[in-house]
């Protein structure tokens, strides 16, 4: 196996076709052919299905397609960190995002990069906090920001702060689905009466929500399981749910104004975001002034998203708990 068979075949699979595969890499299609059937030989599988359209992957393929990415970003990532230890500042560098950050910190995060590391080039990647800290582990992400991680022997964490949680909860002074109707901050036990629009299982707020309710005798209220933060608020809004969000994802969406967001407990219900690295890894001259760039950024925002956080109004007291 070497890097060429890996490069091909990696090609082959994103492309489904060695036509398509052939043409983008400027070679003729019996060689690629062959490189990928020795690297099938060497493998002792199949990597592929031949069909009239094209190739598509087997079980075999698509786990090796998952590890040739890492294998292929590492090279590159090592080649990358020598220039970078000869210039310093420049190079590409992948962070790794929760949904409920992307759209708040990814403008002003390109903005400060511009200004402060102008020769890097910043990438973004969003998703679930569980599934980030699997990319940094095989190297497509550099840095990440994730929900309520835990430290081990190949993830290093900088806590970076505590990141309250709100009731997300529609203006409408009685909802339409029959929950109580929620004053200006709701107790944690409280929050057991409103059915949730919340993410599945691992979501980092999901855990976040459902272990602070056990501490106190509870459990959650399930309305709906949505990933999507846009979705939940504009559910939120049109009365078919409550949401459990930080601030700062409910300011980025276009409905801000439209839903009102309460402080929950006493003290606060919150999330711990850190900023994680592999610890296999080492630092280059670039990651160590772009964590500095997104430690600042970040705290700056959630920060100031907190701060400016809309006054609710006071409403009548919500009805007894159901048990």
């Amino acid at each position: 196996m070497d890097l060429k068979q890996l490069e091909y075949f990696r090609h082959v699979a994103e492309l489904g076709s060695f036509t398509r595969a052939a043409s983008f890499l400027s070679v003729v299609q019996p060689a690629l052919s062959r490189q990928v059937r020795q690297l099938e030989v060497e493998l002792g599988q199949n990597l592929f299905e031949r069909n009239g359209r094209g190739v598509v992957l087997t079980d075999a393929g698509a786990r090796l397609l998952e590890h040739t990415r890492g294998i292929l970003t590492q090279v590159g990532r090592a080649r990358q960190e020598l220039e970078d230890q000869r210039n310093g500042d420049s190079g590409h560098f992948a962070l790794g995002l929760p949904p409920s950050l992307g759209n708040s910190v990814t403008v002003p995060l390109v903005k400060a990069f511009r200004l402060s590391l102008p020769n890097a080039r910043l990438a973004t990647v969003e998703g679930l906090s569980a599934y980030i800290l699997e990319w940094l582990n095989v190297g497509r992400v550099d840095c990440a920001l994730v929900y309520n991680a835990t430290a081990s022997a190949t993830v290093d964490l900088l806590p970076l702060l505590d990141d309250q949680l709100y009731l997300i909860a529609p203006l409408a002074t009685r909802p339409a689905n029959g929950a109580p109707a929620p004053r200006d901050s709701i107790t944690l036990s409280a929050l057991a009466d409103y059915p949730l629009i919340i993410p599945s299982r691992p979501h980092a707020l999901r855990m976040s929500v459902e272990n602070a309710l056990a501490s106190v005798d509870q459990k959650i209220r399930v309305a709906h399981e949505i990933e999507c933060i846009p979705a939940v608020i504009d559910l939120v809004r049109q009365g078919h749910g409550f949401g459990v969000l930080p601030m700062n994802a409910v300011k980025s969406t276009q409905w801000e104004k439209e839903v009102r967001a309460l402080p929950i407990g006493n003290p606060p219900l919150s999330t711990s975001l850190s900023i994680a690295t592999s610890a296999q890894r080492p630092r280059s001259p670039l990651m160590r002034k772009a964590i500095d760039v997104i430690r600042d950024i970040v705290r700056q925002e959630i920060l100031c998203n907190q701060a400016t956080r809309a006054p609710t109004r006071q409403l009548a007291p919500a009805p007894a708990a159901r048990r």
